[in-house]
């Protein structure tokens, strides 16, 4: 009997304790309060219900961001708010926790609260548009200006002169960014009698000064001196004499396209790419252009004599040139075997900057001539000379082509053919006035042009009576610059040359 009687009283107690255990878990687990000792931000929430706990944080939350404050640009002051300036706190983590609180078994929900951490913080997230609307670039432009690139001057004299470029402040936004979160307040203000904040030693709004940085310009002094463009190397003039308006629009376009071009070293130039530039900014006129050997009616006429200009530049200055080619005519403004023509997707002028410095080129048209100028860097004591003859002349053709209004008989010239060249060029290089190399440039053949005769014939008007091809332009004839093919070949494309558009009757 004593012994049921303890084990009795034994399970009696354990009954007893586990039930005043599970309701004590009970009531623990089931607060809707802020556990003891819990802070946000320093100021303490703790045993409040989480719906008072929420307010207050909210309440927190809109007075820090509605805080005033003075954003400071050297003397200008801007009244602002943190929320203007893009400050935003959230408190989205310790709402969650509060929600978990209430989650899970009787135990998990114990256990939650028993963990619960003690000291939290506010988020703070700046969105940087907000900011940037504040202090936009035309205010940065207006407040502190633009930036003004140095600039290379070049005199009549071919001196070569510096104007310095001008720097300007800007915002630094990555220090700006750093400030605004660093000084944003972690607390409400809290204010004397007086007004002012009980922390801040002075009166008034607090002061947030913007930090600045230098923005130099794209083009510095210092870059333009770096590329070690010193002088005048040499220079190339030709005559626009007898010119029409349209001819002297084109090499005018071309010119300026060219004018002030920088090329790096080893850098190559592009007549194609220059062309192309020169007619998507200006545009071309109508002006003869070379088409199966004759000129004839085009768009773009002209544009050959900036590219020859500048081949001669270019290897008196002792340049490689990677690309060129002669007219199938010789041109009047520079001697035979140096002129280099252009022929789009078929020829191109292209030469390399092998003077170690930048290279610049300059061009000017006056009194009906155009100059072609190139700076850099090159010794004073080396020069070169150019020099070119005809080594073969080539007999003008004849061609005959059939005409039934003569007499039987008869003929008639047409037009009058011109002989064919063969011409050598040379560069000759000389140090302090002794040659030492000369260089062959090119062996260049100019195909001779045939005199046309008409003669009777009772065949339709414009045949040929030999079988050289009918020559028209536009219908895939022969011209003199490609004779006629052999049986089988294939007819070869006559090309237009000097322009880029043509012919046009």
């Amino acid at each position: 009997m004593k012994i049921l009687h303890l084990v009795t009283i034994v399970l009696a107690c354990t009954l007893l304790l586990g039930s005043i255990f599970f309701g004590t878990l009970f009531l623990y687990a089931s607060r809707d309060t802020v556990p003891p000792g819990v802070t946000i931000n320093g100021m303490d929430i703790g045993h409040m219900s989480q719906g008072e706990a929420t307010a207050l944080v909210e309440e927190m939350i809109q007075s820090m961001e509605q805080e005033k404050i003075v954003v400071k640009v050297r003397r200008t002051e801007v009244a602002s708010t943190w929320k203007e300036l893009g400050i935003r706190y959230d408190a989205s983590h310790f709402y969650g926790a509060l929600t978990r609180l209430q989650e899970g078994t009787l135990w998990e929900r114990a256990q939650t609260r028993w963990h619960f951490p003690k000291f939290w913080e506010l988020d703070i997230i700046l969105n940087e548009k907000i900011l940037r609307q504040l202090f936009t670039p035309h205010w940065e432009e207006a407040r502190f200006g633009r930036p003004v690139n140095a600039v290379r001057l070049i005199s009549a004299k071919d001196e070569i002169t510096y104007l310095p470029g001008q720097a300007v402040t800007r915002i630094d936004w990555i220090s700006f960014r750093a400030l605004i979160q660093q000084r944003s307040p972690r607390l409400p203000q809290h204010k004397d009698e007086s007004g002012h904040r009980a922390d801040q030693a002075e009166p008034g709004v607090p002061v947030l000064e913007v930090p600045l940085y230098t923005l130099e310009p794209r083009v510095t002094l210092e870059s333009l001196q770096k590329q070690g463009i010193e002088r005048k190397i040499t220079q190339f003039t030709t005559e626009l004499q007898g010119s029409g308006e349209g001819r002297r629009h084109n090499i005018d376009a071309v010119a300026r396209t060219i004018q002030g071009m920088v090329l790096p070293p080893e850098g190559i130039f592009d007549y194609e790419q220059v062309v192309k530039a020169a007619e998507d900014k200006y545009g071309f006129r109508e002006a003869p252009v070379i088409f199966g050997g004759r000129l004839v009616p085009g768009i773009g006429g002209g544009i050959c004599q900036v590219s020859s200009t500048l081949y001669n530049a270019a290897i008196r200055a002792g340049l490689d040139i990677v690309e060129r080619r002669n007219h199938t005519l010789p041109v009047s403004y520079v001697p035979k075997g140096l002129d280099a023509t252009f022929a789009r997707g078929y020829i191109n002028f292209r030469f390399k900057n092998t003077t170690g410095r930048h290279l610049l080129i300059q061009s000017e048209i006056r009194q009906d001539q155009l100059t072609v100028k190139l700076f850099g860097s090159a010794p004073d004591d080396i020069t070169y000379d150019v020099e070119s003859f005809t080594t073969e002349w080539i007999p003008i053709p004849t061609k005959y082509v059939a005409n039934p209004s003569l007499t039987p008989g008869a003929q008639e010239t047409i037009t009058q053919g011109k002989p064919g060249y063969v011409v050598e060029s040379y560069r000759i290089k000389k140090v302090s006035g002794k040659t030492v190399s000369r260089t062959r440039l090119s062996r260049d053949t100019y195909p001779p042009q045939p005199t046309v005769i008409a003669i009777y014939s009772e065949k339709n008007s414009g045949e040929e009576t030999k079988n050289e091809g009918n020559n028209k332009p536009g219908q895939g004839g022969n011209s003199p610059s490609h004779p006629a093919p052999n049986p089988g070949e294939a007819v070869p494309k006559v090309i237009l040359e000097d322009g880029v558009e043509g012919p046009s009757f």
